[in-house]
């Protein structure tokens, strides 16, 4: 039996080796702990919410034209005048000036979401053309600037004054102008 030499060797290395593994494994414990405290820490303090998502559909508005405005038949005169129709399509025509025929205002249907408001609007003037030559021009007059409409929708009319000249050019006008509705 004698000295062993390498089995005490072995021994003290085995010892030191597994010395170090336990106190490593003490370190990686410690850390995996003092993370998991960190981590529950964090989540101790955090708060929650909730939201709703909401939306509103509305039906696509559809405008429709079913009367043009109709100034009537006019006969100038010397003089320079105006010729009047309301959005009710009542004439008023000016000094010098004869008015016949019918007089209408523009009317236009609209159509959307029953008790929706709508915003309606347009071009403030039309230039009309005249087929001989000639031109006039007219301001225009909305009867609504909003609606709200109904089971069967909504409609709105539009008036104007038309600046005719002294002895303005004979010949059949028309011009065309632009009208918006949309929601408000």
């Amino acid at each position: 039996m004698g000295w062993d030499f390498h089995s005490d060797f072995d021994h003290l290395s085995n010892q030191g080796t597994n010395h170090m593994r336990t106190t490593g494994m003490k370190r990686a414990l410690l850390g995996a702990a003092i993370a998991a405290f960190a981590f529950n820490a964090s989540a101790a303090h955090a708060a929650t919410a909730t939201s709703t998502a909401t939306a509103k559909i509305l039906r696509q508005i559809t405008l429709t034209n079913t009367s043009d405005l109709q100034f009537a038949t006019i006969i100038s005169g010397a003089t320079a005048s105006t010729v009047s129709v309301s959005t009710a399509g009542a004439v008023s025509c000016g000094a010098g000036l004869t008015c016949t025929g019918t007089t209408t205002a523009a009317n236009f249907d609209v159509e959307g979401t029953e008790g929706a408001v709508v915003v309606v609007g347009g071009d403030a003037n039309v230039t009309l053309n005249g087929s001989l030559g000639g031109t006039m021009s007219s301001s225009l007059t909305y009867s609504d600037t909003t609606i709200t409409l109904g089971a069967s929708g909504g409609s709105f009319q539009v008036g104007g004054t038309l600046n005719v000249g002294a002895n303005q050019t004979a010949g059949d006008y028309s011009g065309t102008f632009n009208v918006t509705a949309n929601y408000q």
